[in-house]
């Protein structure tokens, strides 16, 4: 199974659209890894991660033909994770010889924002009946999408909706992927990750080196959830552990991710990163 990390900041993308503080300017200065377009990931070419505004630009950095994809998870339904609207362009009439069906999973909310998005008037003569089909997940209920087995986990994040992180497996092969979350998972959340086993555990760090209270995870946090996995014989020796989705509020350049992260034993997930289990 391979991972590969098609953009790693939080909502405001790194630099920041309007922003002009000290970790947004060396972004602009010195471009490369610094650069971070907003959290999107895909397994093995097949399943994509989220689906943030970042997705067209994503496709032709990293030559995807996303008419070939046939499943996306959705986390939540924040806008940086699910730009409902673009999917609209998966009808014949944008995106021709589009290989079968887009199954879209999400929760409550993303279900919402899916059908405001492709029901609005000027869409309606090109419904997406043949083309996208939407999928309500519910927690723990787990499912298979070709060949992965697949686990919706809540998450810590928005409290309106169900959001979740995802258990995914291939061939004997786990990964635990958390965005967004923050530490104060529920109990059966707990339970289901403390009772299963991980080759790769992708965490939260969006606030840096500040502690979270819930919602994100900073970089202590991450290493918390790493050591507490862990303790709770989640991890193999040689497990990859990732941090991923950085703010510029954390106030660390990538240079300085790098450094902690290699420090503590994981890796600091840049644009274009590719993991291969």
């Amino acid at each position: 199974m391979e991972i590969q990390y098609l953009g790693t900041a939080a909502a405001e993308g790194l630099p920041a659209l309007f922003c002009s503080c000290e970790i947004c300017q060396n972004a602009r200065n010195r471009k490369g890894k610094e650069l971070r377009t907003r959290t999107q990931s895909i397994l093995d070419g097949k399943i994509l991660i989220d689906f943030p505004p970042d997705s067209y630009i994503h496709a032709l950095n990293y030559s995807l033909n996303l008419g070939k994809i046939q499943h996306l998870l959705v986390t939540h339904s924040h806008m940086d994770h699910f730009f409902a609207v673009e999917l609209i362009h998966r009808h014949e009439h944008f995106g021709h010889n589009a290989t079968g069906i887009l199954h879209v999973y999400g929760n409550e909310a993303v279900e919402k924002a899916f059908f405001d998005a492709v029901l609005i008037d000027r869409f309606k003569i090109h419904p997406l009946d043949n083309s996208v089909k939407f999928i309500k997940l519910e927690p723990f209920a787990d499912f298979m999408a070709d060949d992965y087995h697949i686990t919706p986990i809540p998450a810590d994040h928005d409290k309106r909706e169900t959001c979740f992180i995802y258990a995914i497996e291939k061939n004997g092969k786990r990964i635990l992927y958390g965005h967004d979350t923050g530490l104060n998972l529920s109990k059966e959340a707990k339970d289901w990750i403390f009772n299963h086993k991980f080759h790769l555990i992708s965490l939260d760090a969006t606030m840096g080196k500040n502690h979270s209270e819930g919602y994100h995870m900073g970089l202590p946090d991450a290493i918390a959830f790493a050591a507490l996995l862990e303790e709770k014989g989640c991890l193999y020796p040689n497990t990859v552990k990732i941090i991923n989705h950085f703010s510029h509020n954390g106030n660390m350049s990538h240079r300085e991710l790098e450094a902690f992260a290699e420090e503590h034993g994981m890796v600091a997930a840049y644009d274009g990163m590719k993991i291969s289990l």
